[in-house]
């Protein structure tokens, strides 16, 4: 014969349930918390936020652009220049990943503390050298040092990467890019200590069927100053203040353009209706204004200027004295 269950052992039965169901809830809740966790690396902190990597990305990528018109003109070739990568590592990090012998620029950013590092792969080095010489872009040994000539060659072509630094710049900060120092061996160049942070940005260059790295380092003590500018709202706000500065600028020359008329006037007098209908050849009207005085010069029917009459060459003429007052 089944059993029949009291009343209390039913309701015993019950929250034995909700509680079993609660503990369930409660490990699902946690296992989900426990999913969304993401690794943090505390040695190697991330100081720029990704929307800021995405503006440091767009005005690299601005920059490859004009680097690649700027380098076709000096090679006289065709050059293609494309951001390959966005990355924020420690400095000791950056110089190990260097090649030995290198061609490494330090450069100055006025009017901000510090320098970034320019570095150009060998291979690319030797690519542009070629090129300059008359070549075809071989790609000669790349395990040697640079001669003085070459040097020279790569010294002018950092010159161009650091203009176009600059322009690409110019609407987050005026920053003038100057070489500073210039290695080969990227283990000399010790411009901040080795654990601090550092952006590295890499582009790859193809010339003649061959590629090499181009690679600018920017330290985070340096670009520090500027980081609150790397925003998309700065961004936009930048776009528009350049949009309505062009603006500007397009309206003045289109205004400059509109032709007025000029009119010199030599005096004015008052006569009466009678006087002026005995007016006969040859009677002289006073003008209310004495002969030294400056006349007035009407810009469009209104006064502007005071001037003294008198002729330019066979061309009668005004020479301005000074501004119109009332």
């Amino acid at each position: 014969m089944a059993k029949i269950l009291s009343q209390d052992e039913i309701d015993a039965l019950l929250s034995t349930v909700s509680s079993n169901d609660q503990t369930d809830e409660t490990f699902d809740e946690g296992e989900q918390e426990y999913r969304s966790v993401i690794a943090y690396d505390f040695k190697h902190p991330n100081r720029i936020s990704k929307d800021q990597i995405r503006n440091l990305e767009n005005i690299h990528d601005n920059f490859a652009g004009h680097l690649a018109s700027s380098l076709s003109t000096v090679t006289r070739s065709m050059v293609d220049v494309r951001l390959a990568s966005v990355d924020q590592i420690t400095y000791s990090e950056f110089l190990m990943s260097l090649s030995n012998p290198s061609c490494t620029f330090t450069v100055g950013m006025d009017p901000l503390d510090g320098a970034a590092i320019v570095d150009f792969n060998p291979t690319l080095c030797f690519l542009f050298v070629d090129r300059m010489f008359g070549g075809t872009g071989k790609i000669l040994e790349t395990d040697r040092e640079l001669t003085g000539i070459e040097k020279s060659v790569m010294i002018r072509i950092g010159n161009k990467v650091f203009d176009e630094l600059g322009t690409a710049w110019a609407h987050i900060e005026s920053l003038d890019f100057k070489r500073a120092g210039f290695e080969t061996n990227p283990q000399f160049v010790q411009i901040i200590p080795p654990g601090e942070s550092v952006i590295v940005i890499s582009f790859q260059i193809r010339m003649f069927g061959s590629s090499g790295l181009l690679t600018i380092c920017y330290p985070y003590v340096t670009l520090e100053p500027l980081v609150d500018r790397l925003t998309a709202q700065h961004w936009m706000d930048s776009e528009s203040k350049a949009g309505g500065e062009r603006e500007s600028h397009d309206m003045q020359n289109s205004l400059q353009k509109v032709r007025i008329p000029i009119s010199a006037e030599l005096g004015t007098t008052t006569l009466t209706i009678r006087d002026f209908l005995r007016l006969r050849v040859g009677d002289i009207v006073t003008l209310e204004r004495k002969a030294a005085e400056p006349i007035e010069l009407n810009v469009n029917g209104r006064p502007k200027f005071l001037a003294r009459p008198g002729l330019h060459g066979k061309m009668r003429g005004c020479e301005i004295v000074g501004a119109y007052s009332e």
